[in-house]
């Protein structure tokens, strides 16, 4: 049971990423979704693209810029929002940085395996 249990602050057992510089993310996964903790470095952003899976955010800290849909939006800690699938979107945070969890649904296949880069 304990194999199921995670912690935000500390994600040990998550699969790593760099999607970007500064941009490195924790991913697990379960059968219908996956989560994905990012931690953003000051001044750092993560490039537009797009996917085909249905992605929620959530800022559990910091601030920054919602690039979604070519709107940028601003957002900061509590605020979470919601990108449905192959929608153009992405992030910039500033001096403070972030942390951002990520839901999406179906998972991505592209990040069941450590590497870098935000996938196909």
């Amino acid at each position: 049971m304990a194999d199921n249990f995670f912690n935000l602050d500390n994600p040990v057992g998550g699969i790593q990423r760099m999607l970007a510089e500064g941009v490195n993310t924790s991913i697990f996964v379960g059968d219908e979704a996956m989560l994905s903790v990012v931690e953003l470095a000051p001044n750092s952003e993560g490039s537009v693209h797009s996917h085909p899976q249905e992605q929620w955010g959530v800022c559990l800290n910091g601030s920054g810029i919602r690039i979604q849909d070519g709107e940028d939006v601003p957002f900061k800690k509590g605020d979470f929002w919601r990108t449905p699938g192959n929608v153009m979107h992405g992030v910039r945070v500033g001096p403070d940085g972030a942390k951002i969890l990520d839901i999406f649904a179906p998972p991505r296949e592209e990040y069941r395996n450590a590497g870098s880069g935000f996938g196909a």
